[in-house]
């Protein structure tokens, strides 16, 4: 039997992504996204739920992020679940975490303007898509 382990997403950062360089020199960048579901209740009321999530990005689509990407920013992340599990040092507890691994990410908003316009208006222009 085939299985799919797909994930799309559109949401606002809710941290700078978290750059780094692998020993063997990859980059990855790591962020939170905030997604929003707005639904009525049965009494007729207006309600909204976030939902936040862990994103990682590898190689290119690292750098374009750190580049960017700043908390506040909407993004689209196309990507798959990946479960990570380790044990805690200090409890020595197993400990697991779900995240989206992104394949592909693509600005969803303008970029920001003015004095807080950041780092997407310092390093020049932006690209459409990474």
């Amino acid at each position: 039997m085939n299985s799919l382990n797909k994930v799309m997403l559109i949401g606002n950062l809710t941290r700078d992504p978290e750059v780094r360089q692998t020993p063997k020199g990859a980059t990855v960048a790591e962020f939170g996204l905030a997604t929003n579901r707005t639904y009525t209740t049965e009494a007729g009321e207006k309600q909204e739920e976030a939902t936040f999530v862990d994103v990682v990005l590898w190689n290119r689509q690292a750098e374009t992020a750190g580049e960017f990407l700043q908390k506040g920013r909407q993004v689209y992340v196309e990507g798959r679940l990946q479960l990570d599990s380790w044990q805690d040092k200090e409890s020595g507890k197993m400990r697991q975490k779900l995240r989206v691994v992104g394949e592909r990410m693509q600005f969803a908003d303008a970029p920001p303007r003015g004095e807080d316009a950041g780092r997407s208006q310092r390093r020049g222009r932006e690209p459409a898509m990474a």
